[in-house]
């Protein structure tokens, strides 16, 4: 059996790795995650168009672990490219996964069409968006969902559950349960793994014994702050702006990042703990997602029940909020005074109504851009929290950087590294550890902790299309 990454290889965006199996009917290969690479645009359109394999012909199978573009945003490329095989996941990762990559398409299409007005060429390597809304609309027909915890065949002689990972609601954890040669052997990926005694959803689940573990890296070398300080500094930065006037910028993945932003501003608001303003939702892929956050209880944690379901309340929505759609209300509130808050995707500042916003209001130092994830190189939002960065370049205009620069990180859904150390220090009969997800400076000392303390423990760091034999 042999290990393949193609994204996410000492790197954070785009995962993709493959798994080689021999079967007594012929090689089966089986792709974990095809997700989308975000970066510098010119990497990125590099990245994102190639691929080492022929998905119409060499892929049996696709196992995907949630609908974050960097994981999920690909799959419309395969089937572009001929794929016609299933693609495996959650019930709630398949009804997010329809939302997510119809705006995907969205964003190509329109990026496409930029690039062509007024840079008078294609923003692709190759003619054309990577992908369109009707391709991401017809590859959904390959989606099958699944439940947590249930065995379910993947190809000829590898079956498979999704375990919780606690990271977005329908996000899993995979244990692959592989016969190659007769003998038996399971390897475990960990996907995104979340953190517990995060709002909104269930805490990661333990791995079960596996002799491989496929394992994330993203902060491997990083302590969170506890999100019940990260409450305090949001409440803190949105009080502070507010007395000058200003608006709070969030820059916001519109899939779990806005909904637990939005459910924290709640609490804080019930308890009279930030003043009386607007807060926008700035997002038609955010309303759209907070839908189907409804529409799965079975992903929700005891809190959410105690603090809102069960008293019949919407943890969504409250009289400070509003969800705004059309183009002409976003618009708008570039010329609506403050104090406020807006929240807009992208999370990384790359696409989306959030850049708008920053162009109106990264000059006034009224304002505060407020971070709360992680920030991929070459992206808009890593060049906002560099303090070395004085000046940021949107639209193909440079703006001075006057607005307060705020970085919360607990809001981060990816374990840290005492998480990662107990994680992978408590799967049992493990011989092979692969770390993928992860920039050098994370996964490295991580590697060494765990050589360290399980010296056992054959632990890799592949580079991007190194085969590793298992």
């Amino acid at each position: 059996m042999k290990f393949i990454s193609h994204g996410a290889a000492r790197e954070v965006t785009g995962t993709c790795h493959e798994l080689q199996v021999e079967t007594p009917k012929g090689l089966r290969r089986i792709l974990l995650d095809c997700g989308l690479f975000q970066g510098h645009r010119a990497e990125a359109a590099r990245k994102n168009a190639q691929c080492s394999f022929d998905p119409r012909q060499d892929i049996d199978a696709v196992v995907l672990t949630h609908a974050h573009m960097d994981h999920v945003g690909r799959i419309p490329v395969l089937y572009k490219r001929g794929y016609q095989g299933p693609v495996h996941c959650t019930f709630a990762t398949k009804d997010l996964a329809h939302v997510m990559l119809q705006d995907g398409g969205y964003i190509q299409e329109k990026d496409e069409e930029y690039f062509r007005k007024h840079l008078k060429k294609s923003m692709m390597l190759s003619e054309g968006p990577l992908y369109t809304q009707q391709d991401a609309a017809e590859c959904m027909a390959l989606f099958s969902g699944k439940n947590y915890n249930e065995w379910f065949p993947v190809c000829d002689g590898v079956q498979a559950q999704f375990i919780e990972a606690g990271h977005i609601v329908g996000a899993a954890m995979v244990l692959l349960e592989v016969t190659e040669r007769g003998e038996k052997q399971r390897i475990g990926f960990s996907g995104d793994l979340g953190r517990s005694a995060l709002p909104i959803i269930r805490d990661p689940a333990r791995m079960p014994p596996v002799e491989t573990l496929i394992c994330e890296a993203t902060y491997g070398n990083r302590k969170h702050e506890d999100i019940q300080e990260a409450r305090g500094h949001l409440k803190d930065a949105i009080v502070r702006t507010a007395r000058r006037g200003g608006k709070v910028f969030i820059p916001a993945f519109s899939l779990e990042r806005t909904q637990e932003l939005i459910y924290d501003l709640h609490l804080l608001w019930d308890a009279k703990e930030i003043p009386a303003l607007p807060i926008v939702v700035d997002s038609p892929l955010a309303a759209k997602v907070t839908e189907i956050f409804m529409k799965h209880p079975e992903c929700y944690d005891q809190t959410m029940y105690e603090q809102f379901l069960s008293k019949a309340r919407h943890p969504f929505q409250f009289s400070l909020a509003r969800y705004s759609e059309t183009a002409e209300e976003s618009k708008a509130l570039n010329t609506t005074p403050g104090p406020m808050v807006i929240m807009a995707g992208s999370g990384m500042c790359e696409a989306g109504r959030i850049r708008h916003h920053l162009k109106n209001g990264i000059a006034d130092e009224r304002n505060t851009v407020l971070t709360v994830g992680y920030m991929a190189d070459n992206t808009l939002g890593r060049r906002l929290v560099d303090p070395a960065v004085t000046d940021v370049k949107i639209f193909d205009e440079f703006f001075r950087k006057r607005a307060e620069i705020v970085s919360i990180n607990a809001y981060s859904g990816h374990a840290d590294m005492a998480d990662l150390d107990a994680y992978i220090l408590g799967v049992e009969g493990m011989k092979n550890l692969l770390l993928v997800h992860g920039e050098p400076g994370q996964m490295d000392p991580l590697a060494e902790r765990i050589k360290h303390m399980r010296g056992e423990i054959a632990v890799f760091r592949p580079e991007r299309e190194e085969v590793v034999s298992l």
